[in-house]
């Protein structure tokens, strides 16, 4: 018989080690989490189902819409970093998917498109194409399921998928990109937040790095619903107080568990602690292969290959022909010259940051620098030039053999590839991060005014210039992932008289798919007030004609007949202070190098 004072002890000793075995049942694991939150996001959908086909107000749809968006935006995180494929078609643009080496499209499903068919009007002719999509994204939610029941979510990729959620939150959460009608954007933004404390807690609980988090995210949830307006949101003051702030603190906890950075490749650095980080992003991004990686000596020497006119066939034109350094490396001409002194078809665009864009050209027809370099050295109209025929002469020039010994040590001689190699790494060397939005976001300088502020926040809000050209790069290369260059159909007139469409079909000559007529590649803003004449054809001398252009909903809002204009034809109603704060903004995307001009 066990005596009383030996009892109790054991007893205690019992309760807890049931204790121990109850929390260690209670506590799940991430993917355990994400099929709970997946669950609950099912039931939502079931809700909105019901509310459909039982055919209730408009009002209490839409709102059911909204919780249904909430409810995703809690595991979007893991769904865009783990399984983009089916994200795409969950809450990706409503405009067709496409296939081009297939020459195949797929329709868009998922939110954007219940946006459209829900407000701001909700017809009930309607009624069947909604129940179907809500049947579609039903059936991906039980995919989600599948996939995360059976993956594993190490620590590393769970640091990773959540820094780059915070960067989602910057370039497309706060613009409008994936509520481009209902403008739900800014409580939504804080909803991806929230769970970003637990995802952590469960690698270090105690760590104070992480209380610091918790503090910023509650506070940003705050400002968030506080400030709810779409319109007047301040995002330069979000971004600088409160995400950027986090995006630290999150890389501060990883260095503090010590925890590695995942290796992949992308532009974007997995050491970036924030997003306007000098050096986030790597132009070794969309190289071919290892031995295309940048080096200064390959920069050096494709600088005197870029300025060399040899390299056309009548001895007269060098790339630096058609690419003004002081002008942001274009011409400042409405469209190139040719050889014989005819106008080409097309504007010049600017050579700096085109490393971090995986499509070169304004019909995208080459998908790296290399490719583009010899393009152009080789068309008959612009340098008529001959790769062969330069390698011939490069290996018989002492100093060029030097300079390539130098840049590529592992070859005997000098070899045809690496003379484009070359000339797209001096390309790649053209990227500043200097201007005065990029050290006003770094916390380096206060060094815009309220008008360039109003402007930024009209860019990436009312005017929904940043649902196209994605912050901080404002080219159409879709962060986070950095994986596709987009193109727009805007609907470009030929001329300043605006009585006619351009001529110029973009990609349909290249792939002739009907969605492709008049469709260019989303280029870069940065470096944009040296950059003009402006559009593809450099059809609008000013800025100001640009903005005009886009607030009166491009040329389907002028009333062309373009049926596949991807961009919005509403008029954006922005007031003539606007347009000119944002014409202000813009103007701070120049690098220092270019600021005088």
């Amino acid at each position: 018989m066990i005596k009383l004072k030996y009892f109790i002890p054991l007893f205690i000793l019992f309760c807890l080690a049931i204790s121990c075995k109850e929390n260690q049942a209670s506590q799940t694991t991430i993917n355990q989490d994400l099929i709970i939150d997946l669950n609950k996001l099912n039931n939502e959908i079931v809700q909105f189902q019901k509310l459909v086909t039982t055919d209730q107000s408009q009002k209490e749809i839409v709102e059911q819409f909204k919780k249904s968006r909430l409810a995703y935006k809690k595991v979007e995180w893991a769904v865009e970093y783990f399984i983009p494929e089916t994200a795409r078609f969950m809450n990706g643009p409503a405009l067709d998917e496409m296939e081009l080496e297939e020459n195949k499209s797929f329709e868009p499903h998922g939110f954007q498109v219940m946006e459209e068919l829900i407000y701001p009007e909700y017809e009930i002719t309607n009624k069947e194409d909604l129940v179907r999509e809500l049947n579609i994204f039903a059936s991906n939610i039980k995919q989600l399921k599948s996939t995360f029941e059976v993956i594993t979510i190490s620590n590393d990729y769970v640091l990773d998928a959540v820094q780059q959620n915070v960067f989602r939150v910057i370039a497309l959460g706060i613009t409008g990109f994936d509520s481009p009608i209902l403008q739900t954007s800014i409580p939504e933004a804080g909803e991806s937040l929230i769970g970003i404390p637990s995802l952590l807690q469960r690698i270090d609980g105690n760590s104070k790095t992480l209380a610091d988090l918790k503090k910023l995210i509650t506070e940003a949830q705050k400002y968030c619903k506080n400030n709810n307006n779409f319109n007047a949101f301040n995002r330069a003051v979000f971004i600088t107080q409160y995400l950027n702030p986090i995006s630290k603190k999150i890389k501060a906890f990883q260095k503090e568990e010590k925890i590695q950075n995942v290796k992949k490749s992308s532009p974007l650095k997995p050491t970036a602690a924030t997003f306007f980080d000098k050096e986030a992003f790597d132009v070794n991004g969309f190289v071919l292969s290892d031995a295309h990686n940048f080096t200064a000596d390959k920069a050096t020497l494709g600088e005197k290959l870029f300025y060399d006119k040899t390299l056309s066939k009548n001895n007269d034109r060098s790339c630096a022909t058609c690419h003004h350094p002081e002008k942001a490396f274009t011409d400042g001409l409405k469209t190139n010259v040719s050889l014989n002194g005819s106008n080409l078809m097309r504007n010049t665009p600017t050579l700096t940051y085109a490393s971090l864009q995986n499509a070169q050209f304004w019909d995208m027809r080459q998908l790296d620098l290399e490719k583009q370099s010899v393009d152009v050295i080789e068309n008959k109209d612009e340098m008529h030039g001959s790769l062969k025929d330069i390698h011939a002469q490069i290996l018989l020039d002492a100093e060029y053999v030097k300079l390539f010994k130098k840049a590529y040590p592992k070859t005997a001689k000098p070899e045809a590839w690496q003379i484009q190699n070359a000339i797209a790494s001096y390309v790649r060397s053209l990227n500043a991060f200097d201007s005065k939005f990029d050290v006003y976001m770094r916390g380096e300088e206060n060094t815009l005014t309220n008008q360039e502020i109003e402007g930024m926040n009209l860019f990436m809000g009312k005017a929904k210039c940043a649902t196209c050209h994605f912050t901080p790069l404002f080219n159409g290369t879709v962060p986070p992932n950095y994986s596709k260059t987009e193109h727009e159909v805007i609907g470009t007139p030929k001329d300043i008289s605006g009585k006619a469409l351009s001529p110029d079909t973009g990609r349909y000559l290249y792939n002739k798919m009907p969605q492709l007529v008049g469709a260019f590649k989303t280029p870069t803003v940065r470096n944009i007030a040296v950059t003009g004449p402006y559009m593809h054809n450099g059809v609008f001398k000013t800025l100001e004609e640009v903005v005009d252009f886009y607030n009166k909903g491009g040329g389907k809002g002028l009333g062309y007949a373009v049926d596949n204009q991807t961009l919005p034809f509403d008029a954006l109603k922005l007031t003539k202070k606007e347009e000119q704060s944002l014409v202000a903004f813009m103007k701070t995307l120049t690098d220092k190098k270019y600021q005088q001009n």
